[in-house]
């Protein structure tokens, strides 16, 4: 797919079954009129923390790969997780090194496109709520539970 949008937006979910446990990273990517993109991913046995940056990062690597003049678009980025927004957006200290690496890497990410914003949203949005049941259902998957 080489989808050719100015107006991208992503939500993003990523959940740690334990904390650090058995963790789903998830994102949806939008144009202007429709889902363009969803998918979940497995990272292993990681924090929540490390999968909320990592559905970001998944997401932002899927639209420098898939949407023709990338350089171009203006992105929202859109997550229920207060900390990474926050800490992406310069109003949190990041202390863990291995948070401090994640975010350098959103970081080289934001440069490829003409703007990127983050921001922060309650869990009940109607997009984050479905990339959640995404990877809850991964997950459940994985388990066997359902």
């Amino acid at each position: 797919m080489n989808a050719e949008t100015k107006d991208i937006r992503i939500y993003t979910d990523g959940a740690a079954r334990g904390n650090p446990g058995r963790s789903g990273s998830g994102f949806i990517v939008m144009d202007s009129k429709s889902i363009i993109k969803e998918s979940v991913s497995y990272n292993g046995i990681k924090t929540n923390n490390y999968a909320e940056y990592k559905a970001i990062i998944d997401a932002l690597e899927w639209c420098v790969h898939n949407i023709a003049n990338h350089s171009e678009a203006e992105v929202t980025v859109t997550s229920d997780s207060e900390l990474v927004i926050k800490q992406l957006n310069g109003q949190y200290a990041i202390k863990s090194e291995d948070m401090r690496v994640l975010n350098a890497k959103v970081r080289a990410l934001t440069s490829k496109f003409h703007s990127v914003a983050f921001r922060n949203v309650r869990r009940s949005n109607r997009y984050i709520t479905k990339v959640d049941r995404n990877i809850n259902v991964f997950l459940d998957g994985m388990d066997g539970t359902k």
